[in-house]
Protein backbone atom coordinates (compact mmCIF):
# COMPACT_ATOMS: atom_id res chain seq x y z
CA UNK A 1 0.00 0.00 0.00
CA UNK A 2 3.14 2.52 0.72
CA UNK A 3 4.46 1.56 -2.52
CA UNK A 4 1.42 2.22 -4.31
CA UNK A 5 1.10 5.69 -2.29
CA UNK A 6 4.88 6.94 -3.11
CA UNK A 7 4.53 5.77 -6.85
CA UNK A 8 0.94 7.29 -7.16
CA UNK A 9 2.46 10.89 -5.61
CA UNK A 10 5.23 10.81 -7.68
CA UNK A 11 2.68 10.36 -10.62
CA UNK A 12 0.75 13.40 -10.13
CA UNK A 13 4.29 15.19 -9.97
CA UNK A 14 5.46 13.99 -12.84
CA UNK A 15 2.19 14.31 -14.76
CA UNK A 16 1.24 17.69 -13.80
CA UNK A 17 5.03 18.45 -14.77
CA UNK A 18 4.84 16.59 -18.17
CA UNK A 19 1.28 17.98 -19.51
CA UNK A 20 2.06 21.71 -18.03
CA UNK A 21 5.39 22.12 -18.90
CA UNK A 22 6.91 19.35 -20.81
CA UNK A 23 8.71 18.52 -18.01
CA UNK A 24 10.96 14.97 -17.62
CA UNK A 25 9.15 13.01 -15.71
CA UNK A 26 12.86 11.38 -14.21
CA UNK A 27 12.98 14.67 -12.43
CA UNK A 28 10.02 14.15 -9.94
CA UNK A 29 9.49 9.79 -9.76
CA UNK A 30 13.82 8.75 -9.42
CA UNK A 31 14.48 10.85 -6.54
CA UNK A 32 11.01 9.58 -5.03
CA UNK A 33 11.55 6.09 -5.45
CA UNK A 34 15.10 6.02 -4.74
CA UNK A 35 14.32 7.94 -0.87
CA UNK A 36 11.20 6.55 0.12
CA UNK A 37 11.41 2.85 -1.51
CA UNK A 38 15.04 2.36 -1.92
CA UNK A 39 14.63 1.48 -5.65
CA UNK A 40 18.49 1.44 -6.94
CA UNK A 41 19.73 4.50 -9.13
CA UNK A 42 19.59 3.10 -12.41
CA UNK A 43 16.20 1.12 -12.10
CA UNK A 44 14.41 4.50 -10.75
CA UNK A 45 15.80 6.67 -13.24
CA UNK A 46 14.58 3.78 -15.94
CA UNK A 47 10.67 3.60 -14.62
CA UNK A 48 10.62 7.35 -14.61
CA UNK A 49 11.78 7.28 -18.60
CA UNK A 50 9.19 4.56 -18.82
CA UNK A 51 6.28 6.85 -17.25
CA UNK A 52 7.60 9.70 -19.73
CA UNK A 53 6.85 7.76 -22.85
CA UNK A 54 3.29 7.07 -22.48
CA UNK A 55 2.59 10.46 -20.47
CA UNK A 56 4.50 12.65 -23.28
CA UNK A 57 2.91 10.69 -26.09
CA UNK A 58 -1.05 11.59 -24.57
CA UNK A 59 0.37 15.13 -23.72
CA UNK A 60 2.00 15.66 -27.41
CA UNK A 61 -1.69 14.30 -29.37
CA UNK A 62 -3.56 16.03 -27.07
CA UNK A 63 -1.57 19.25 -27.85
CA UNK A 64 -1.55 18.44 -31.27
CA UNK A 65 -5.27 17.83 -31.69
CA UNK A 66 -5.46 21.53 -30.57
CA UNK A 67 -2.89 22.57 -33.55
CA UNK A 68 -0.31 23.58 -30.78
CA UNK A 69 2.77 21.50 -31.98
CA UNK A 70 5.52 22.37 -34.34
CA UNK A 71 5.94 18.44 -36.17
CA UNK A 72 8.68 19.55 -38.37
CA UNK A 73 11.46 21.70 -36.42
CA UNK A 74 10.13 19.05 -33.75
CA UNK A 75 11.78 16.62 -35.36
CA UNK A 76 14.82 18.35 -36.71
CA UNK A 77 15.46 19.58 -32.73
CA UNK A 78 14.87 15.67 -31.92
CA UNK A 79 17.85 14.09 -34.41
CA UNK A 80 20.00 17.08 -33.08
CA UNK A 81 19.11 16.45 -29.58
CA UNK A 82 19.52 12.79 -30.22
CA UNK A 83 23.10 12.93 -31.79
CA UNK A 84 24.21 15.32 -29.39
CA UNK A 85 23.19 13.08 -26.22
CA UNK A 86 26.07 10.94 -27.99
CA UNK A 87 28.55 13.39 -27.83
CA UNK A 88 27.63 15.04 -24.52
CA UNK A 89 27.78 11.64 -22.82
CA UNK A 90 31.41 10.61 -24.67
CA UNK A 91 32.78 13.92 -23.36
CA UNK A 92 31.54 13.24 -19.94
CA UNK A 93 33.34 10.17 -19.76
CA UNK A 94 36.63 11.90 -19.96
CA UNK A 95 36.25 14.11 -17.32
CA UNK A 96 36.57 12.63 -13.51
CA UNK A 97 33.85 13.27 -10.98
CA UNK A 98 31.76 15.56 -13.27
CA UNK A 99 28.19 15.32 -10.84
CA UNK A 100 25.45 17.75 -11.72
CA UNK A 101 22.34 16.10 -10.65
CA UNK A 102 20.91 19.06 -8.77
CA UNK A 103 20.96 20.83 -12.18
CA UNK A 104 17.67 19.79 -13.49
CA UNK A 105 15.70 20.26 -9.68
CA UNK A 106 17.36 24.44 -9.65
CA UNK A 107 16.22 24.88 -13.43
CA UNK A 108 13.16 23.68 -12.44
CA UNK A 109 12.62 26.07 -9.44
CA UNK A 110 14.36 28.91 -11.34
CA UNK A 111 11.82 28.85 -14.26
CA UNK A 112 8.53 28.34 -12.49
CA UNK A 113 9.92 31.70 -10.98
CA UNK A 114 10.46 33.03 -14.61
CA UNK A 115 6.75 32.07 -15.63
CA UNK A 116 5.01 33.60 -12.73
CA UNK A 117 7.15 37.30 -12.62
CA UNK A 118 7.85 37.28 -16.65
CA UNK A 119 5.36 35.19 -18.26
CA UNK A 120 5.47 34.02 -22.21
CA UNK A 121 2.90 36.17 -23.93
CA UNK A 122 4.20 35.78 -27.48
CA UNK A 123 1.23 34.72 -29.82
CA UNK A 124 0.83 32.27 -33.00
CA UNK A 125 0.95 35.36 -35.46
CA UNK A 126 4.22 37.18 -34.22
CA UNK A 127 5.86 33.28 -33.95
CA UNK A 128 4.61 32.42 -37.74
CA UNK A 129 6.67 35.45 -38.90
CA UNK A 130 9.90 33.63 -38.51
CA UNK A 131 11.13 32.02 -41.56
CA UNK A 132 11.00 28.58 -42.12
CA UNK A 133 14.68 28.74 -43.07
CA UNK A 134 15.74 30.22 -39.89
CA UNK A 135 13.17 28.35 -37.44
CA UNK A 136 15.21 24.84 -38.66
CA UNK A 137 18.39 26.36 -38.09
CA UNK A 138 17.67 27.57 -34.81
CA UNK A 139 15.76 24.00 -33.73
CA UNK A 140 19.15 22.14 -35.12
CA UNK A 141 21.18 24.36 -32.90
CA UNK A 142 19.08 24.20 -29.71
CA UNK A 143 18.85 20.51 -29.91
CA UNK A 144 22.84 20.39 -30.51
CA UNK A 145 22.80 22.43 -27.29
CA UNK A 146 20.04 20.62 -24.97
CA UNK A 147 21.47 17.33 -26.29
CA UNK A 148 24.93 17.80 -25.11
CA UNK A 149 23.76 19.01 -21.85
CA UNK A 150 21.88 16.31 -21.12
CA UNK A 151 24.81 13.67 -22.39
CA UNK A 152 27.31 15.95 -19.99
CA UNK A 153 25.11 16.11 -16.99
CA UNK A 154 22.03 13.96 -17.18
CA UNK A 155 19.65 15.78 -16.58
CA UNK A 156 17.80 18.94 -17.75
CA UNK A 157 16.63 18.17 -21.07
CA UNK A 158 12.42 19.45 -20.53
CA UNK A 159 13.13 21.97 -19.00
CA UNK A 160 16.17 23.49 -21.08
CA UNK A 161 13.85 22.39 -24.42
CA UNK A 162 11.07 24.57 -22.82
CA UNK A 163 13.48 27.59 -21.88
CA UNK A 164 14.92 27.73 -25.24
CA UNK A 165 11.83 26.91 -27.26
CA UNK A 166 10.46 30.53 -24.92
CA UNK A 167 13.68 32.42 -24.87
CA UNK A 168 15.53 31.50 -28.13
CA UNK A 169 13.19 30.55 -31.20
CA UNK A 170 10.57 32.84 -29.58
CA UNK A 171 7.35 29.84 -29.52
CA UNK A 172 3.98 30.62 -27.68
CA UNK A 173 3.78 28.98 -24.50
CA UNK A 174 1.10 25.96 -25.50
CA UNK A 175 3.26 24.95 -28.59
CA UNK A 176 6.81 25.18 -26.81
CA UNK A 177 5.23 22.59 -24.33
CA UNK A 178 3.23 20.68 -27.12
CA UNK A 179 6.86 20.61 -28.90
CA UNK A 180 8.90 19.45 -26.03
CA UNK A 181 6.64 16.31 -25.04
CA UNK A 182 6.79 15.55 -28.71
CA UNK A 183 10.38 15.28 -28.51
CA UNK A 184 10.62 14.08 -25.06
CA UNK A 185 8.31 11.22 -25.86
CA UNK A 186 10.98 9.76 -28.61
CA UNK A 187 13.84 10.40 -26.35
CA UNK A 188 12.26 8.98 -23.03
CA UNK A 189 11.43 5.39 -25.51
CA UNK A 190 15.63 5.52 -26.30
CA UNK A 191 16.33 6.01 -22.89
CA UNK A 192 14.04 3.48 -21.17
CA UNK A 193 14.73 0.66 -23.48
CA UNK A 194 18.61 1.53 -23.11
CA UNK A 195 17.83 1.47 -19.31
CA UNK A 196 16.16 -2.11 -19.57
CA UNK A 197 18.12 -3.83 -22.19
CA UNK A 198 21.33 -2.94 -19.97
CA UNK A 199 19.56 -3.03 -16.33
CA UNK A 200 17.19 -5.78 -17.27
CA UNK A 201 13.12 -5.42 -16.32
CA UNK A 202 12.66 -3.08 -13.17
CA UNK A 203 9.72 -3.59 -10.46
CA UNK A 204 6.82 -4.89 -12.44
CA UNK A 205 4.53 -3.50 -9.63
CA UNK A 206 6.47 0.53 -9.11
CA UNK A 207 6.55 0.56 -13.02
CA UNK A 208 2.91 -0.26 -13.74
CA UNK A 209 1.65 2.50 -10.94
CA UNK A 210 4.68 4.99 -11.97
CA UNK A 211 3.45 4.68 -15.41
CA UNK A 212 -0.50 4.71 -15.05
CA UNK A 213 -0.50 7.63 -12.36
CA UNK A 214 1.94 9.85 -14.85
CA UNK A 215 -0.29 9.40 -18.03
CA UNK A 216 -3.50 9.83 -16.03
CA UNK A 217 -1.95 13.32 -14.63
CA UNK A 218 -0.50 14.33 -17.63
CA UNK A 219 -3.60 14.06 -19.30
CA UNK A 220 -5.72 16.18 -17.09
CA UNK A 221 -2.92 18.64 -17.05
CA UNK A 222 -2.32 18.95 -21.00
CA UNK A 223 -6.30 19.12 -21.15
CA UNK A 224 -6.48 22.28 -18.71
CA UNK A 225 -3.23 23.83 -20.40
CA UNK A 226 -4.77 23.78 -23.90
CA UNK A 227 -7.88 25.53 -22.58
CA UNK A 228 -6.65 27.76 -20.58
CA UNK A 229 -5.20 31.89 -21.54
CA UNK A 230 -1.84 32.59 -21.80
CA UNK A 231 -2.04 34.60 -18.52
CA UNK A 232 -3.09 31.37 -17.07
CA UNK A 233 -1.20 28.90 -18.38
CA UNK A 234 1.51 30.81 -17.29
CA UNK A 235 1.03 31.09 -14.25
CA UNK A 236 -0.34 27.71 -13.90
CA UNK A 237 2.88 26.37 -14.92
CA UNK A 238 4.78 28.98 -12.97
CA UNK A 239 2.78 27.13 -9.83
CA UNK A 240 3.69 23.71 -10.38
CA UNK A 241 7.27 23.94 -11.72
CA UNK A 242 7.82 25.88 -8.18
CA UNK A 243 6.33 23.56 -6.12
CA UNK A 244 7.92 20.29 -7.78
CA UNK A 245 10.69 22.11 -7.48
CA UNK A 246 11.01 22.73 -3.76
CA UNK A 247 9.42 19.37 -3.24
CA UNK A 248 12.00 17.66 -4.59
CA UNK A 249 14.87 19.89 -3.25
CA UNK A 250 12.92 19.03 -0.09
CA UNK A 251 12.95 15.19 -0.90
CA UNK A 252 16.40 15.25 -1.91
CA UNK A 253 18.54 17.41 0.84
CA UNK A 254 15.80 16.70 4.09
CA UNK A 255 15.18 13.16 4.21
Amino acid sequence: MFRFFICFVAGIGAGLGTGFAGMSAAAVISPMLITFLGVPAYEAVGIALASDVLASAVSAYTYGKNKNLDIRNGLVMMAAVLAFTLVGSFVASLVPNTTMGSFSVFMTLLLGIKFIVKPVMTTKEAMNKVSGKKRIIQSAISGSIVGFICGFIGAGGGMMMLLLLTGVLGYELKTAVGTSVFIMAFTAFTGAASHFAIGGMPDFWCLLFCVGSTLLWARIAAKFANKASAATLNRATGVVLVVLGIAILTVKYCT
